[in-house]
């Protein structure tokens, strides 16, 4: 068995509160096999029901608010997407000693990538850049923005924050240096476009190496098509890195862009998980370590 609670303390979740939700809300589904899955998420609790469903709880009042508009949105862009994304068969209500909305998902198969031992990295950076690209062109009418809407120099305290938090841990001065040297490019010119905002290890599937699905869509949204480049830095390898952005057609402001979403996200992730979540902690390494050797490569001479 395994037990979470709500980051607030408001609510135990285990397998005995999906069946009373369950109960509650989809009698038919509540004598199936309830099975905890591992994760080393922190927003949402996830659990196997049955063979082809799985129960998703947010453990986070942030979390509990993406539930309506992964409902809403997931099925109009499904269809436009080569790789399989969530499909919601049921929302639930708050009750049952549970504070707020979850849902039932079809199950989707496959492992989440382990950045540096991937077994297909430049088949995987095409379907990638696959991806990407058509999530990008999806129609923005009506669409919100993302939780990563706001523009990369709006992060700037609280990066600079979080490398004083590291000093000892990271590089302080060359991730300094890497973080200015995207802040000096030019922000978006253009139209907002869907994102996915938060393509990491956790948040991909494999299926013999290559994607087979995308999931957690609580970034959702409108923003700077620069946030979806982080998978460059979360997932592939520096030789992968070419062709997926060869694929975009991806210019040195937007990649420089993404660069600096990655180091952003990542030295946030690492200065407060790093004594909690272990798992979460060395992705957040990897990345901050990819970042810092891809502008020491890539950095002109005389600059710093």
């Amino acid at each position: 068995m395994s037990v979470r609670t709500t980051r607030d303390g408001a609510a135990l979740i285990d397998e005995a509160l999906v069946r009373r939700l369950l109960r509650r809300r989809f009698p038919r589904w509540a004598d199936l096999p309830v099975t905890a899955v591992s994760s080393a998420g922190t927003a949402n609790a996830m659990f196997r029901l049955g063979r082809d469903m799985v129960v998703r709880l947010p453990c986070t009042p942030g979390s509990a608010d993406d539930v309506d508009k992964e409902h809403q949105w997931l099925p109009r862009l499904a269809p436009s997407l080569p790789a399989a994304v969530p499909a919601p068969l049921g929302k639930g209500v708050p009750g049952g000693g549970f504070p707020w909305p979850w849902s039932v998902y079809g199950w989707l198969d496959g492992e989440n990538p382990v950045p540096g031992r991937l077994a297909e990295p430049l088949a995987l950076a095409g379907d990638l850049a696959g991806f990407v690209g058509a999530l990008h062109g999806i129609d923005p009418a009506d669409g919100p923005a993302s939780y990563r809407a706001e523009p990369l120099r709006a992060r700037d305290a609280g990066t600079r924050a979080a490398i004083g938090a590291l000093e000892g841990i990271v590089d302080a001065g060359a991730a300094v240096a890497a973080w200015e040297a995207s802040l000096r490019v030019p922000g978006r010119d253009g139209p907002r476009v869907w994102v996915h905002a938060d393509l990491q290890p956790g948040n991909l599937l494999l299926v013999g190496g290559r994607l087979g699905a995308v999931i957690d869509f609580g970034c959702l949204g409108l923003g700077d098509p620069a946030v979806d480049l982080i998978v460059a830095w979360y997932v592939l390898t520096a030789e992968a890195r070419r062709p997926f952005r060869a694929a975009l057609g991806v210019d040195e402001a937007a990649w420089l862009r993404g660069r600096g979403w990655a180091l952003s996200i990542a030295l946030a992730e690492l200065r407060h998980y790093r004594d909690t979540n272990p798992r979460m902690a060395a992705v957040a390494r990897h990345v901050v370590h990819e970042v810092l050797r891809d502008h020491g490569a890539h950095r002109p001479a005389g600059r710093a």
